[in-house]
């Protein structure tokens, strides 16, 4: 009650003339977005860049908010108050000040990232080198963006006199507590080291092709603590990002997104192999997901049940294209021998001995 006698104990005309004040500064802060917020409405139709589109797609509210506050907290210098209403309103605008400024160095991140994932666009036939950048990229900005988060609310709660207080008496005990919080957070280091592990050793990168936990999938995100992988059927496989440092696991992009595949057929040894060879050649040459590299049959083993294994060697771009010419070559040259040579089709052999056929 006693703040509130005192703060309508103003004489009006100091009231008003500070709301004025404050009005003004807010209302010239949003002109002075509005001409900020329409000058690159502007150049983004002059000028198609991504770093125009992105900067106000992830800086217009951000910025909406950041300059009027900015222009309040000025013209409190020009107003006439008592401390005990002061200090709390510069206090507020200085907490807000520091946690829209913190916001949009996010999002300038995030512009920067928008302008670097176009320059280096996954979709491209070969992209070793883009997968590469982009999995630095991606651990690079989730720590920054972490950092400033940890950052701006250390300094928000240390603006508190309170918490100043609270964190000198933390001190006397910083021998143990540090101890115990090197140990709480031994698993924690261990995964943001993974992590930078990876993102500069990379065993792996955004969008590799691996086979993990007996899985097919892509690699989809990178984060500071954990990995998802795609697989194949749209399930998601969450992994701790030691995994990768600690396991071993299959990466069939690691060098290059080129893969040889496989087909093998069972076959009677009455096979003739050189028709096969000549169909396959064919079958390849019609088929645009061949990458006129490997083209190879060849008998590699012989079973005991009386069949031959036959393998069709093929070569594709990347493991999706393989493993759909695979299916392909697979399913055509299985029609071919059927309406071809179906006698050689694997077979059941029964050998029947008459015990008195020598007698």
């Amino acid at each position: 009650m006693q703040y509130l006698d005192h703060f309508f104990g103003y004489p009006i005309p100091l009231l008003i003339k500070n709301l004025i004040i404050g009005c003004i500064a807010i209302l010239l802060g949003i002109i002075i977005k509005f001409i900020i917020s329409k000058t690159f409405i502007l150049l983004s139709r002059w000028w198609d860049s991504i770093v125009i589109k992105s900067t106000i797609k992830h800086l217009k509210r951000p910025v909406a908010v950041f300059i009027p506050l900015l222009l309040l907290n000025f013209s409190l210098d020009l107003m006439v108050m008592s401390v005990k209403v002061r200090v709390p309103l510069e206090k507020m605008l200085e907490i807000a000040l520091t946690a829209t400024f913190s916001l949009i160095l996010i999002r300038l991140i995030n512009v920067l990232e928008d302008f670097l994932f176009l320059k280096y666009d996954l979709n491209k036939e070969n992209n070793l080198k883009e997968r590469k950048i982009r999995t630095q990229l991606q651990f690079i900005r989730k720590f920054i963006v972490s950092l400033i988060i940890i950052v701006t609310a250390a300094i928000i709660l240390l603006s508190f006199e309170s918490m100043r207080k609270i964190g000198a008496g933390l001190l006397t005990g910083v021998g143990i507590g540090g101890i115990i919080i090197g140990f709480a957070a031994q698993k924690s280091l261990g995964n943001l080291l993974a992590g930078f592990q990876i993102a500069f050793t990379q065993p792996i990168r955004i969008d590799d092709v691996l086979i993990v936990e007996g899985e097919w999938g892509r690699v989809e995100e990178i984060t500071l603590t954990y990995v998802v992988v795609s697989i194949w059927d749209q399930r998601r496989l969450i992994l701790p990002i030691t995994y990768f440092i600690e396991k071993p696991f299959q990466n069939w992009t690691r060098v290059s997104a080129d893969l040889l595949g496989t087909v093998f057929l069972y076959m009677d040894y009455t096979i003739p192999i050189e028709p096969l060879r000549q169909e396959l050649t064919r079958l390849l040459n019609n088929d645009p997901l061949w990458d006129k590299r490997v083209n190879v049959v060849q008998v590699t083993d012989t079973n005991k049940d009386g069949s031959i294994e036959i393998r069709f060697l093929m070569s594709a771009s990347n493991s999706s294209r393989a493993f759909d010419l695979r299916c392909n070559v697979r399913e055509a040259m299985i029609t071919f021998i059927q309406n071809n040579y179906p006698d050689s089709l694997p077979k059941t052999r029964l050998e029947h001995r008459d015990k008195f056929a020598g007698l």
